[in-house]
């Protein structure tokens, strides 16, 4: 009996002095965060999004977080304590940019209040690189006077490729079929326009084409064979460096 007298009151401190701690400790500060899927460009029905499309927030060293899509395009995570998160929504159909979640202490209400700043991220990003806050954090809006954060849709998940089709008119698409369709047109219609032009106009047509530089090539696509300027190029001669002259008596020399 005195042993156990003796005992209780050392075994009561510590309850006593637990109990105490506990109410001088302040209230942990909690927040209700809600991922609103907006109507876009990309997914200009939200309702499209099959049931199975559900959000998760993730922190280090903290429990993991998910929540399912609502009848109005959110995703509802209750009890957030001040931290730093990864959002990201998982669907079937559509990719979503997965955004990065500051849930902080608000200086304007002295500390008693949370905010939450959001950017978008993405896979392989350091952690400290936040670069500029992109999303727009609607309000309180949300469940109990929570923060909105708008998630946005990348596009739509392709898991097939289409076969590529055979077309005619894919051939007259290509730049080299169409140059050389206006070469065969050149080649074969020049000489119909040389034939049907008038006799002065074509003499003096082929008068200008003597002293063209290109008469040779000009020359067969007309039907006239022109004269070969290198016909008489003696190559040996050249390249002993001795050529044939003429002097001022019209001979030769060499």
């Amino acid at each position: 009996m005195r042993l156990t007298a003796f005992l209780l009151p050392l075994l009561g401190t510590p309850r006593a002095s637990l109990a105490s701690q506990q109410a001088h400790q302040p209230p942990l500060l909690q927040t209700t965060v809600t991922l609103l899927v907006a109507p876009s460009q990309q997914l200009p029905n939200p309702n499209s999004l099959p049931p199975s499309t559900r959000a998760t927030l993730s922190a280090l060293n903290k429990p993991y977080s998910s929540a399912p899509i609502t009848l109005d395009n959110t995703f509802v995570f209750h009890n957030v304590t001040p931290g730093s998160y990864l959002a990201d929504v998982s669907s079937v159909t559509h990719a979503f940019a997965p955004l990065r979640l500051d849930v902080v202490r608000d200086a304007d209400e002295n500390g008693e209040g949370l905010t939450v700043r959001a950017w978008e991220t993405f896979r392989g990003n350091e952690w400290g690189n936040k670069g500029e806050d992109m999303v727009r954090v609607v309000g309180k809006g949300g469940v109990q006077g929570g923060k909105v954060v708008e998630v946005r849709c990348l596009g739509w998940k392709g898991f097939y490729l289409e076969r590529s089709k055979f077309s005619v008119l894919s051939i007259f698409k290509n730049p080299i079929i169409l140059l050389s369709l206006v070469s065969m047109g050149l080649f074969f219609g020049m000489p119909k326009l040389v034939e049907n032009m008038d006799p002065e106009m074509r003499a003096e047509w082929e008068e200008n084409q003597k002293k063209n530089p290109m008469n040779a090539l000009m020359g067969a696509a007309s039907g006239q064979p022109a004269a070969n300027p290198m016909a008489n190029f003696d190559m040996a001669a050249y390249l002993a460096g001795s050529g044939k002259k003429e002097d001022g008596n019209g001979k030769k020399k060499r």
